[in-house]
């Protein structure tokens, strides 16, 4: 069982870090929002790459405010292409915004965690 766990979690690091296998999707996650920018003014702003599906701004459950990035999801895989590449770095009410694809939340799945190579112990010594 174990052995088959590992298995799994081996090619599913492969399959996101292969740098043959391109991370694209259609939903994008963008950060860098300011406090004004709602779901309408985000989707405002993609809208011109393609047929937006979906937006979603996360806020921050004790003070309502945004937290500051959210989801873009567009019809499909070139039009979300296209707004990465026009619109990341560009700036949205005053602040730039950072954009790349977004990854497929899984719930419940092994988290896996890329370990440094040389245990990240590079440059250390042994004394304090």
């Amino acid at each position: 069982m174990n052995r088959n766990l590992m298995s799994v979690a081996r090619k599913a690091l492969t399959k996101v870090h292969s740098p043959n296998s391109p991370a694209t999707n259609n939903k994008l996650f963008v950060a860098g929002l300011s406090w004004s920018v709602d779901e309408r003014s985000l989707k405002e702003a993609f809208c011109s790459f393609g047929d937006v599906i979906e937006v979603r701004i996360l806020y921050d459950k004790d003070s309502g405010r945004s937290r500051g990035f959210g989801f873009v999801s567009f019809c499909k895989e070139d039009e979300a292409v296209s707004a990465k590449d026009a619109m990341d770095g560009k700036a949205l009410l005053g602040r730039p915004l950072r954009i790349s694809y977004a990854l497929e939340r899984v719930r419940g799945g092994p988290v896996v965690v890329p370990r440094l190579p040389n245990g990240g112990d590079e440059g250390y010594n042994g004394s304090a």
